[in-house]
């Protein structure tokens, strides 16, 4: 009995906001996860239209179409800073120019369907369509800003002959099951890929709105342009996924920030960090890194001052669509349906790296490869390496950043030169071609 009342003891002194923590995760989640399963749905559906080879036969040339058509791709994928950007380089090595390459750079990273949908459900609808609009006419401004810069200089690469047989094998065998792909690609590929980032960000949310006062940030930096500047400094070298920053995003606005400084942050932190800057920088060249840089400074300020005149934070809180367009236990069911979405995402690839090796007659090469963060990343690592000559299988382990090629007579610098050109580090630890 003694014990019984020592423990009642300890909990009614343990702080109200070590209470509130877990409560508020979970409110937070229960408000977006309705919509962020049905956007992980939409990103599987546009996972199996919306193709590398369908935006490759889109984005030739320098004129304004394929820039257009570039930003416009760019904003429903689901493709974080990092993972654009050894798709960008597929995309470029495949005859897309520097305009449209950036356009697709600047574009992707700022939103995709899953982070709509969780901004709709967070945010509400004036925020959900400022975000994809913002993010197409930053895009089109940076290719257009590139191609002027670039002028003649931009000598748009030829698509590698060598990679059409494998391409039409790969794009044969994926007609089948599409219902499947969906699927798997919608509540496989991308909880994987995102599933750490968007618990942290609820964390950090759940922390924020119970520990910091209303109003405290709005008490130190005063909502206006120095608030947003201030924003966007502080989310330009940071990393964050366009999906996780939208919990943080809420908890900004009911600590204070205005929604326009809280716009900036979420429009440069997924669009930049100082690691994709450095790669951009190396693969697409100076200049494009430096306009890349400015057109999302420039974009994330004007586009903060601008929302800021359109809403209030006031209407955001009290006027999420969640709280009235969804029952409790819709939420309640979506948000355990989330977290096992989530969890079994995370653990995934851990379970699976002791596969069977592949018995391919032949040469055959375990490369070690920095930089490789997502499913995209790996997905443009196989893509490049299948097109080298003499690669017949590539296999690649995301969890263990290294990949596995077969084949005959393989040239280990044309392999080197491939994943170098993605942006990516490479290294062979397996083979008599030991670097």
């Amino acid at each position: 009995m003694l014990v019984i009342l020592e423990r009642e003891e300890r909990f009614a002194i343990m702080p109200d906001w070590l209470i509130n923590i877990p409560a508020e995760f979970w409110s937070i989640l229960g408000e977006m996860s309705p919509y962020l399963l049905f956007g992980f749905l939409v990103a599987g559906i546009l996972s199996v239209l919306i193709s590398p080879r369908v935006i490759e036969r889109h984005l030739g040339g320098r004129g304004i179409g394929s820039i257009i058509k570039a930003a416009a791709f760019g904003v429903p994928l689901p493709l974080c800073s990092c993972g654009v950007i050894p798709v960008s380089a597929s995309l470029r090595q495949h005859g897309a120019g520097k305009g449209a390459t950036t356009a697709f750079l600047i574009s992707t990273p700022q939103t995709g369907a899953d982070s709509i949908m969780v901004t709709y459900g967070l945010l509400g609808g004036v925020y959900a369509v400022f975000r994809p609009i913002i993010a197409l006419l930053t895009g089109i401004a940076g290719g257009v800003f590139v191609n002027f810069v670039a002028g003649k200089n931009d000598n748009s690469r030829v698509a590698n002959p060598n990679a059409e047989g494998h391409h039409h094998s790969i794009e044969d065998s994926h007609r089948r099951g599409k219902i499947l792909r969906i699927f798997a690609y919608g509540f496989g590929t991308l909880p994987k890929d995102i599933g750490r980032a968007l618990i942290v960000g609820l964390l950090i949310a759940a922390l924020i709105t119970t520990i910091v006062p209303k109003d405290y940030f709005s008490s130190i930096v005063r909502p206006g342009i120095w608030q947003i500047l201030v924003l966007v400094l502080a989310g330009i070298p940071v990393y964050v996924c366009a999906t996780s920053s939208v919990p943080m995003v809420y908890a900004l606005i009911v600590a204070g920030v205005s929604p326009g400084a809280a716009f900036a942050f979420l429009m440069a932190g997924p669009a930049t960090n100082a690691a994709t800057i450095a790669t951009i920088w190396k693969v697409m060249g100076k200049r494009t890194a430096v306009v890349y840089l400015c057109v999302i400074f420039l974009g994330a300020l004007a586009g903060g001052m601008l929302l800021d005149q359109i809403i209030t934070g006031e209407q955001i809180i009290g006027q999420r669509p969640g709280r009235w367009m969804l029952p409790s236990v819709i939420k309640h069911i979506s948000a355990v349906v989330l977290l096992g979405v989530l969890t079994v995402g995370i653990i995934r690839p851990y379970m699976h790296r002791k596969r069977k090796k592949e018995n391919v007659m032949g040469q055959t090469r375990k490369l070690k490869i920095t930089g490789m963060t997502c499913s995209h990343c790996a997905d443009s690592i196989r893509r490049a390496l299948l097109e080298c000559p003499g690669v017949e299988s590539v296999r690649v382990d995301l969890a263990g950043a290294n990949a596995t090629v077969s084949g005959e007579n393989l040239d280990v610098e044309m392999l080197r030169s491939r994943i170098e050109g993605l942006g990516l580090g490479y290294r062979v630890i397996d083979g008599k071609d030991k670097k």
